[in-house]
């Protein structure tokens, strides 16, 4: 089977939370149960557990990728987790890496806050209104991307400065007011 990777179309609310501490600390969580995608797929609630085991038992770790590019690693996920919540993800950007850069720089402007799983699906089933609920995944990579596949995918951008906090806070804000508006 192969590699599956959830992205969204461009022009689509993004509302997932990515979280930037400590220069190149990040936060957030890649996935949330019972969240339907822009594919209609949903998540149940353990299709991770089976897989994080595995991973723990082989001595292996979810990889950290650039725009699910397995050429650019950028980082390493020194948690990776699932709660009631989701997929809750908790990382380091590596400087030491061009991309790893690129992508500290883009999250603290703002400019990048989505987080995306690359995945194979184990076990799913058909749901009423054609929707796939995954029951089970074989969990391969968590990326940075632009466009999340689950809009609420996010990482929660936080700057060293409670005056850059404020304004990210605002312009969020005049974002989720303005998105309003248009579907009105």
């Amino acid at each position: 089977m192969q590699l599956e990777h959830k992205f969204c179309r461009l022009g689509t609310e993004i509302t997932a939370q990515v979280t930037e501490a400590e220069g190149t600390r990040i936060e957030g969580y890649a996935s949330l149960f019972g969240a339907p995608d822009q594919g209609g797929d949903i998540v149940a609630p353990g299709a991770y557990a089976a897989s994080l085991k595995r991973l723990a038992d082989e001595g292996r770790a979810v990889r950290m990728l650039w725009q699910h590019d397995p050429g650019q690693p950028i980082g390493i996920w020194d948690e990776v987790r699932e709660d009631a919540r989701g997929l809750h993800v908790k990382g380091r950007l590596l400087e030491s890496v061009e991309k790893g850069r690129e992508a500290a720089a883009l999250i603290a402007a703002g400019a990048i806050d989505g987080l995306s799983i690359g995945y194979r699906t184990v076990t799913a089933v058909k749901e009423h209104g054609g929707r796939r609920l995954i029951k089970e995944l074989e969990l391969w990579e968590v990326s940075l991307v632009t466009f999340p596949m689950l809009p609420s995918a996010r990482v929660a951008a936080k700057g060293e400065h409670p005056e850059a906090d404020m304004m990210r806070d605002l312009a969020l804000a005049i974002d989720a007011a303005r998105l309003d508006l248009a579907r009105r």
